[in-house]
């Protein structure tokens, strides 16, 4: 999908301009309430920025270090196990993997709608009744059981009225759908999708009046709305007329539609007869699908082996036994901390015996308080027992036991780890517990899982995050309600489990939308601790999913208090480390127009030039994830169209009170570059940017100010004075040979080899 800015993708956060366009530059004598300027055309250091309160900014920094930490692990694939929470259907490593059309905003291009459509079949009654409505109004909401095909249908339903050529565009369901009535928006013969709409952000419903007016705006400009939403938006009164309860097609007809698209021999009766009887249990459209593919693909026998689910078999016939609980308490841990080492998960295990032990011995009373030298009863014959042994006579099949390195770590120091067998099991634990067991062991569950995220390490608490993500597949309002809520507003631990929750969330097509709701309600009057969590929240795949949106929020968060708005401008930095390390280059120049749009639009001298100019420094300044590495430099290697957005920046914090910092993160990408051959044209254009943005006197300014720094020891490197030498030469309207002698005589020093306290690189 191409995810280009639209105005009517994001929500309804004070507007940010959609960086589409190249922004001009802005004029030199910008001073971002700086003093006035010198002679030479920059303006003079500013003073000492106020910071947060120590405490407060010493945990940030520990919740952002972790999460820089998650990150570099998923950017490198270092930790496989990490992705399991990612439908198979859409299944991406990475957070900013593949999703299906539609669900992230942007543009859905024809060959993606083609693609998704390839094997539909229109459950005709409920498609003709929102053909209909769609006709009338311009508009309908699908609504339904998740995985029903509900998305899949609202691209049909669109390329009925527009064509099979149409670029149809898929909004964010954090819009609003009475703001979007008044928008002006809305563009004539356009086909618009809002995926798994979620509400209002405010107090008050939609209300019918604007949805009517949504409606006859739509008509007036020829344009379609079709919105796709849980069944709970049926009950809504201001939907309700607009609604089609959606269903999926006949399983049976579809599966033999796919098989008449597809290549393949002639099956058997037999075979053919329990093909159709697996495929009628079947309630997903997308596994019938999946399943005639590896039909014509790999033949029969696999298709049933995929149909016949074995790795939901073993697991309803382990919990069909009724497990005593030194069976169900071990595996109910697993499914919160697999693959972390077992001497670690040994540990927690206990602890999770000891709190079903203690609210089994209160008689079902939540108590009061929890003494810290409370007095455990032991078990008798817990030594004598071979626990580790004890997994391999009721769990075959189910789990077993890997040795992993620690992430990062030499493969010779691999410790014993616990996972399941197929990464399915865990999901189809997680869904059995939630429907078999109640209140006697999701207290005592829950009581854990609050203990683990605040006092566990972060491999720890990154599974119970991607643990409790699988449960809200099930149980979303008892996850947040009991779980997130609670630790959105605790402390950084916990705050960093929240937030890494939501991420995995993101990785399930119906769950995205909450997740991105969720995050954006701990934005509005919940207290800064939340709003630094939701500013964590939203780096990751949500990101990736919901640029504009997230970009749009995380700008309005840099102008709230100065701990919200530091939390704010490190996750803006980290969605750059982010996608330079991914080498994802779409994304780090979504992300840097975005910031170039929003200075080039500020008021000069005004408070959002400012935030702005200083989050435009610290993007500068920024390291790659792993390596010490600026990530300037990194752009300009693997994404050389990086250097106009970059060399624009530049010359906005050289115009402001941060000239100093401007000038050593230019010094710091020079010497990270000066020998790569590869950088040098990349490195031409950042000057040529730069240049055209500035007066003679500041481009002059600027060769002198960079001369001095180069002499500084940790810069006095003779490659990367030579690089130097091809940023300066890029004097555009000037004849080469001047340039070169004006460029030389500035930087002319003597030669040296190894300057006294330089660096090698």
């Amino acid at each position: 999908m191409t995810d280009e800015p639209d105005p009517n993708d994001g929500p309804a956060a004070p507007s940010v301009p959609a960086p589409e366009e190249e922004p001009a530059p802005p004029a030199p004598d910008d001073a971002d309430n700086a003093p006035e300027a010198g002679a030479d055309g920059f303006e003079p250091d500013a003073g000492p920025v106020r910071r947060p309160e120590p405490d407060e900014h010493d945990e940030d920094d520990r919740g952002y270090d972790d999460l820089r930490r998650v990150h570099q692990l998923v950017s490198n694939n270092n930790y496989n196990n990490f992705y399991g929470v990612v439908d198979a259907s859409g299944a991406a490593f990475g957070f900013g993997g593949a999703s299906s059309p539609g669900l992230a905003s942007g543009t859905v291009e024809p060959e993606e709608a083609d693609r998704a459509l390839r094997f539909y079949v229109p459950p005709r009654r409920c498609f003709d009744e929102a053909l209909d409505k769609l006709r009338d109004n311009s508009l309908v909401v699908l609504t339904g059981q998740d995985n029903c095909g509900r998305g899949v249908g609202s691209l049909a339903l669109l390329r009925e009225f527009l064509g099979t050529k149409a670029r149809l565009r898929s909004l964010s369901p954090a819009n609003s759908l009475a703001e979007l009535a008044s928008s002006r928006d809305l563009k004539a013969g356009q086909g618009y999708v809002i995926r798994d709409y979620v509400g209002e952000l405010n107090v008050e419903a939609v209300q019918a009046y604007a949805i009517e007016r949504l409606s006859k705006e739509l008509r007036r400009k020829g344009s379609y709305l079709v919105v796709t939403a849980g069944l709970a938006s049926h009950r809504r009164l201001a939907l309700r007329d607009h609604c089609v309860k959606w269903r999926a097609p006949d399983p049976v007809e579809l599966f033999e539609h796919c098989r008449e698209s597809l290549p393949g021999a002639a099956l058997p009766p037999d075979t053919e007869r329990e093909l159709l009887e697996r495929i009628r249990e079947q309630r997903r459209p997308a596994d019938i699908v999946a399943a005639a593919e590896v039909l014509s693909r790999d033949g029969a026998e696999k298709a049933l082996e995929t149909l016949r689910d074995r790795c939901r078999e073993l697991v309803r016939a382990f919990f069909g036994k009724q497990p005593a609980a030194d069976r169900l308490i071990p595996l109910a841990a697993l499914a919160f901390l697999e693959g972390i080492p077992e001497r670690t998960f040994e540990k927690e295990c206990a602890s999770l015996f000891a709190e079903v032990r203690d609210w089994e011995l209160s008689g079902g009373t939540p108590p009061v308080e929890e003494p810290d030298d409370q007095v455990r009863t032991p078990v008798r014959g817990a030594v004598a027992r071979q626990s580790r042994a004890h997994w391999k006579e009721w769990a075959e099949g189910l789990v077993r036991v890997e040795h992993r390195p620690e992430p990062g770590r030499d493969s010779g120091r691999s410790e014993r780890r616990l996972v399941f067998a197929e990464p399915r099991v865990r999901e189809f634990v997680i869904e059995e517990l939630h429907e078999l067991y109640g209140y006697e062991l999701w207290y005592p569950l829950r009581q854990w899982l609050g203990e683990l995220a605040l006092l566990g390490d972060l491999d720890t608490r990154t599974e119970v995050a991607r643990g409790v993500a699988l449960l809200a597949r099930h149980a979303l309002v008892e996850v947040d309600e009991n779980m997130l809520k609670v630790w959105s507003e605790g402390l950084t631990s916990q705050r960093v489990t929240a937030a890494l929750t939501l991420q995995f969330m993101s990785g399930v097509e119906h769950l995205a939308p909450q997740a991105m709701h969720i995050a954006l309600g701990w934005t509005a009057d919940s207290g800064p601790g939340r709003a630094v969590t939701a500013a964590m929240a939203l780096t990751g795949r949500l990101a990736s999913l919901y640029r504009l949106d997230t970009l749009n929020w995380l700008w309005f968060l840099t102008q709230r208090q100065e701990r919200v708005a530091f939390s704010a401008r490190r996750s803006l930095v980290l969605l750059l480390q982010t996608a330079a390390e991914e080498q994802d280059p779409e994304r780090a120049l979504f992300t840097l127009r975005h910031v170039r749009t929003v200075i080039a639009d500020a008021a000069p001298g005004s408070r959002e030039r400012s935030i702005a100019l200083r989050t435009a420094v610290q993007l500068l300044e920024a390291d790659r994830l792993d390596t010490p590495e600026p990530v300037t430099a990194a752009l300009l290697r693997t994404a050389p169209d990086s250097a106009r957005h970059l060399g624009s920046l530049w010359v906005d914090v050289l115009h402001s009170g941060n000239r100093s910092r401007a000038v050593a993160a230019l010094c710091r990408t020079l010497v990270q570059l000066r020998d790569d051959p590869s950088v040098t044209d990349a490195v031409s254009r950042l000057g040529d940017a730069m240049q055209s943005a500035m007066s003679e006197l500041q481009w002059a300014a600027l060769r002198r100010h960079l001369s001095l720094a180069l002499k500084r020891p940790d810069y006095a490197i003779p490659g990367a004075r030579q690089l130097a030498r091809v940023l300066l030469g890029s004097l555009r309207g000037r004849p080469p040979g001047d340039s070169r002698r004006s460029t030389a005589s500035l930087l002319s020093v003597p030669p040296f080899t190894a300057p006294q306290g330089g660096r090698s690189k």
